[in-house]
């Protein structure tokens, strides 16, 4: 199978600092990869590679076969991919409705088509009791299921999601699991994500990267990663074996 999303040695440095180096993976047509490692891994830095908010030095990105390393983050939205954010980034004025309202509208053909796709989105993450509420009323669980919101009513064909369980309580973790498991099951929506929750990685994830000081260290399944000494030793911690 043709990958959806391919990274060939990227690398990007900030001031000699080399943030990620020579990073390579896959990911496969409705596949959900997961990115994992200690703080200052290069994990964002990766993602914002991705999402074009950051060249990179070397190397190349390409998406559903067209390099796309080097535009503009408008124009990859276009092209199929949206993204979360670590902290979360709804505008607080506004309404849960408007603020997913203004994702539909990067792809609908009219202010109909953008609520029609809003509600849509609202009511499959369990928000449309709030369609109403302005987003800074909103408590995490639901701000981080309103982030989610606002990147699907774009209507990716890859969705970047940036530890949208930090913060969370166990239950609500699994509640979050248990709604990504089912977008990726009934819209055949391709996941790349970033999380430390590493129940959540091992419920959602058929692949997992592992990166440290910028490098990848270890890239197989879950149940690989997590028995790596590597892996162990610089992120999970004697406790996991």
């Amino acid at each position: 199978m043709t990958a959806l999303l391919a990274i060939e040695s990227v690398s990007k440095r900030f001031r000699g600092l080399r943030a990620v180096d020579r990073v390579s993976c896959e990911i496969l047509p409705g596949q959900v990869f997961a990115v994992i490692g200690p703080n200052g891994a290069g994990k964002t830095t990766l993602f914002s590679m991705v999402a074009g908010v950051l060249r990179p030095d070397e190397g190349t990105i390409t998406f559903a076969g067209e390099r796309i390393d080097g535009r503009r983050p408008d124009e990859i939205a276009r092209r199929g991919i949206g993204r979360t954010f670590q902290n979360v980034r709804p505008f607080p004025a506004l309404s849960v409705e408007d603020n997913v309202v203004i994702g539909a509208l990067l792809h609908a053909k009219d202010m109909e088509e953008a609520l029609e796709r809003a509600h849509q989105v609202i009511w499959q993450l369990d928000l449309f009791a709030k369609l109403r509420q302005p987003a800074a009323a909103l408590a995490l669980p639901d701000r981080k299921r309103l982030e989610l919101a606002r990147a699907l009513a774009t209507r990716p064909k890859l969705l970047l999601l940036d530890e949208v369980m930090a913060g969370l309580r166990p239950t609500e973790t699994d509640q979050m699991v248990a709604i990504l498991r089912e977008l990726n099951r009934t819209t055949g929506v391709t996941i790349l994500l970033i999380e430390h929750v590493m129940r959540a990685v091992m419920a959602l994830a058929s692949r997992v990267l592992v990166l440290h000081h910028g490098a990848a260290i270890a890239d197989g399944t879950p149940e690989e990663v997590v028995r790596d000494p590597a892996v162990i030793q610089s992120y999970l911690g004697a406790e996991a074996l």
